[in-house]
C-alpha cells in the first residue's frame, strides 16, 4: 500500500511507503536529531505560521488526511516526509506555489485563511532582502517564466554588465563556476526545489535598495539574455573566460566550487564593452546575439 506524495524537485506526484499506526515511534528528542527528522514542536510552528491545520495540510501534500496528526502526537516521519516538511518550512514562496496548485483539495475558508498568512510571512521577509534578493525580484518581474538554472545566469550577466558600465557590482555576493555554469550558492539553495520549473513567485518587488542604472541593468539583462532558455545562456557562460579560468582546465562536467573572481568579471565584461562599443547598457543585444551565434555555430542543439 502506498500513499501518494510530491517530489521536493519537480512536484510531480510521487508514491511514497504509508505509514501505518506505530510503524515508526518517536522515542526522544536525541533519537530525531540523529536521524534529522522533523521535531513535533516544529510541525506545530509550521500550522501556526501558515495558518493551516493538520489535516488541510496534509491533503495539501497528497498525503492521507490524519498523516500530520499522527506526526504531531509522536510517530516518526520517514526521510521523505520530513524533508519535505522542512522545505515548506523554510521557504514561504514554495509553500505558497503548493497552496495554490492544490487548493482544490481543501476548503475555500481553509485556503483564504492560509493564502493571507504565507502573504503575510512573505511580507515580512521582504522588508530584509538584500541587494541581490532584490536583483531576483526584479529579473522575475521583467523576464518571463525564469527557471532556477537561467536565473543564475541572468544574475552573472547583470553583475558583469552592471561593473563594465557603472564601475562598480551590483550586490557583493560571489559566484561560483559550477558545471552548469555561474552559480550564486545562496539563490540556488533557495529556488532549487523548482527543478526545470519555472519559478512562481508573488513577488511584488520592493527594489529599495537598487539604484535608477542596477534596475536599467537588470531590465536589459531580462530582455536580451531572458528571453533564452537556462540550457542555451549555460552554454552562453561557458564560452566566456571568467567561467573557463575558475575551472582551471576541468572537465566540463567535473564538479567545482571555485569562485569566479571578480577581477576576472571587470576584465572580461570590460573587454567586452569596449569591443562591440557600447554606449549603453541596451547595447548587449549584439553581444547577446553574437553569443548565441558563435554557439549555434558550433553544433549544440539549442531550445531558446
Amino acid at each position: 500500500m502506498c500513499e501518494p506524495g510530491y517530489c521536493s524537485t519537480c512536484a510531480s506526484e510521487v508514491d511514497l511507503p504509508d505509514l501505518t499506526e506505530g510503524n515508526f515511534k518517536r522515542r526522544d528528542d536525541s533519537n530525531t536529531e540523529s536521524l534529522n527528522i522533523i521535531k513535533v514542536e516544529e510541525i506545530e510552528e509550521i500550522l501556526l505560521k501558515y495558518s493551516i491545520g493538520k489535516r488541510p495540510l496534509s491533503l495539501l501534500l497528497g498525503w492521507k488526511e490524519n498523516t500530520l496528526t499522527r506526526y504531531a502526537t509522536g510517530d516518526l516521519p520517514t526521510k521523505d516526509y520530513s524533508e519535505m516538511l522542512k522545505l515548506i518550512s523554510q521557504n514561504a514562496a514554495y509553500y505558497q506555489n503548493l497552496l495554490e496548485h492544490h487548493k482544490e483539495k481543501i476548503s475555500f475558508e481553509a485556503y483564504k485563511k492560509s493564502l493571507a498568512a504565507v502573504k503575510e510571512v512573505m511580507g515580512r521577509k521582504d522588508e530584509k532582502l538584500s541587494k541581490m534578493d532584490e536583483a531576483v525580484r526584479c529579473l522575475l518581474e521583467e523576464a518571463v517564466e525564469i527557471t532556477p538554472l537561467a536565473l543564475q545566469k541572468l544574475l552573472y550577466f547583470a553583475q558583469g554588465f552592471q561593473k563594465a558600465f557603472q564601475g562598480e557590482f551590483m550586490f557583493e555576493e560571489d559566484c561560483e563556476a559550477w558545471s552548469h555554469g555561474p552559480v550564486y550558492r545562496r539563490i540556488y539553495e533557495k529556488y532549487r526545489n523548482y527543478g526545470y520549473l519555472p519559478i512562481e513567485e508573488d513577488h511584488q518587488s520592493r527594489c529599495n535598495k537598487l539604484s535608477i542604472e542596477e534596475k536599467e541593468t537588470l531590465k536589459a539583462v531580462a530582455e536580451f539574455f531572458g528571453c533564452y532558455s537556462g540550457k542555451v545562456l549555460e552554454r552562453m557562460t561557458h564560452e566566456e573566460e571568467p567561467w573557463r579560468n575558475a575551472r582551471r582546465n576541468k572537465d566540463e562536467g567535473a564538479p567545482s566550487s571555485e569562485v569566479i573572481k571578480k577581477e576576472s568579471m571587470t576584465r572580461y565584461f570590460s573587454s567586452v564593452r569596449e569591443k562591440y562599443n557600447m554606449i549603453n547598457v541596451s547595447d548587449i543585444k549584439e553581444y547577446a546575439l553574437g553569443l548565441y551565434e558563435e554557439i549555434r555555430h558550433k553544433g549544440f542543439c539549442l531550445i531558446v
